[in-house]
């Protein structure tokens, strides 16, 4: 029986407090000269994609800028336009928000960029509940946490039905009319279907609406899990839901976002590992994860010495703006995290480093090509998103020395043999 190949795609990250800004090799986080490096070194390593997320409103925290953040970002369909000109066979997919943005409005730019791409391109549908980020427009602010999913999964069902208003090889359009819940529109689109039919459908989201929307409407979804354990749980329980929507397990890919960390040897990369982690977490980024579960001002603490004595204060307004909460009972974390550090004599710097950014995969290109196999093999995922701690030659390394690797296995393509996204993972045309 031949082997599962391992799907593979670049994750240039933003929104986030994990990409390592200050580093001396860490190049911009905004010109398009990273954002060509970094896609056509996937391309030469014969990634499927390339990904980019996208936040919506700059994050604040105490009423100031999260300035510890990568928070700037261009428009992610303008920049994956650009990358177009700049790449031949990669897939382009970006996030665009479904609580913000209207579905013919969406439908529309999609089908344009999949025809300029001839087939590359794919929409990670995300959904906000924040009412921070809804100010910047003016419909309504934001919706309800309980509306937000039956939203997205009406205006990707919108999307697709004007999709496929104009078939391919059609001389014009059908009318296209729509009224549900959400949305009520009618009317003829201006572009035919793309190449794939439809876009690649990305989701995130663990919570069991995410899985329950993933398992009915997703082509593929990232997973936050990376252990070979708990990947293989969220494997069998999303795949395990898609028989009632009429779907196959293999319709569906289960993606978990990773990191790595390349060493010569096993204690090099642990060292390396150890060395990135303490830049990733400073010890003024330290002071605001802790303040983001106690929802407190926590400034006057020292960062290397121990939690508060109190407790979180979850009933009073977020300290963050722009991120939803993490934690669901956070004195029951904090009651966790204090007894971790009590246990191992952490102050609140290393304890933060601890329990937060677990690092996936560290160790030799050999170790690091079995252990993504393996977890394939296993059926704990499909392949992986890499999301390097540098950018835009954080990616190289892992090209040049773990991708031959896999290509020896026989678990990865050693050049491109087909040519839309949706080919490259395996999936039909819709």
């Amino acid at each position: 029986m031949s082997k599962k190949q391992v799907i593979l795609a670049a994750h240039f990250p933003g929104v986030n407090n994990t990409t390592v800004w200050s580093d001396p090799e860490s190049g911009s986080q905004i010109a398009f000269d990273s954002f060509t490096r970094f896609a056509q070194t996937a391309e030469r390593g014969r990634f499927d994609f390339f990904f980019l997320a996208e936040g919506l409103r700059l994050r604040e925290q105490r009423g100031r800028i999260h300035d510890l953040d990568v928070v700037g970002r261009p428009d992610a369909l303008t920049l994956l336009a650009g990358l177009a000109a700049v790449t031949d066979h990669l897939g382009l997919t970006g996030t665009v928000n479904a609580t913000f943005n209207e579905p013919y409005e969406l439908a529309r730019k999609l089908a344009t960029l999949d025809h300029l791409t001839e087939g590359r391109v794919g929409w990670n549908v995300v959904t906000s509940s924040d009412a921070f980020t809804g100010e910047n427009f003016r419909r309504g602010g934001y919706l309800d946490r309980a509306d937000r999913y039956s939203r997205a999964a009406e205006v990707l069902q919108t999307a697709r039905e004007l999709w496929d208003s104009w078939a391919a090889g059609r001389d014009a359009p059908d009318e296209f009319v729509h009224s549900g819940q959400h949305i009520d529109i009618r009317g003829r689109v201006t572009v035919p279907k793309g190449p794939q039919g439809h876009p690649l459908i990305i989701q995130a989201g663990d919570s069991d609406p995410g899985r329950e929307f993933a398992a009915k409407d997703a082509d593929a979804i990232f997973s936050r899990h990376g252990t070979l354990e708990a990947g293989k749980a969220f494997y069998a329980d999303v795949k395990g839901r898609m028989a009632k929507y009429g779907r196959r397990p293999e319709e569906l890919k289960i993606l978990p976002a990773s990191t790595f960390v390349l060493g010569d040897t096993d204690a090099d990369a642990r060292e390396r590992a150890h060395h990135i982690r303490r830049q990733q977490v400073s010890p003024q980024t330290a002071i605001l994860l802790l303040e983001q579960l106690w929802n407190k001002d926590l400034s006057d603490h020292d960062p290397d010495g121990p939690l508060p004595a109190f407790d979180p204060v979850p009933e009073a307004d977020s300290i963050i703006k722009g991120r939803t909460r993490l934690y669901d009972d956070p004195i029951e974390k904090a009651r966790e995290w204090r007894a971790l550090a009590q246990e191992k004599g952490l102050g609140i710097r290393d304890l933060i480093i601890e329990v937060t950014g677990r690092q996936n995969f560290v160790g030799t290109p050999s170790a690091i090509a079995q252990a993504l196999d393996e977890h394939v093999q296993a059926d704990a995922a499909d392949g992986f998103i890499l999301v390097p701690h540098i950018v835009p030659g954080g990616l190289d390394e892992f090209v040049d020395r773990v991708v031959p690797l896999l290509q020896e296995r026989g678990v990865l393509r050693t050049e491109y043999t087909t040519s839309t996204l949706r080919e490259h993972l395996g999936l039909v045309k819709r």
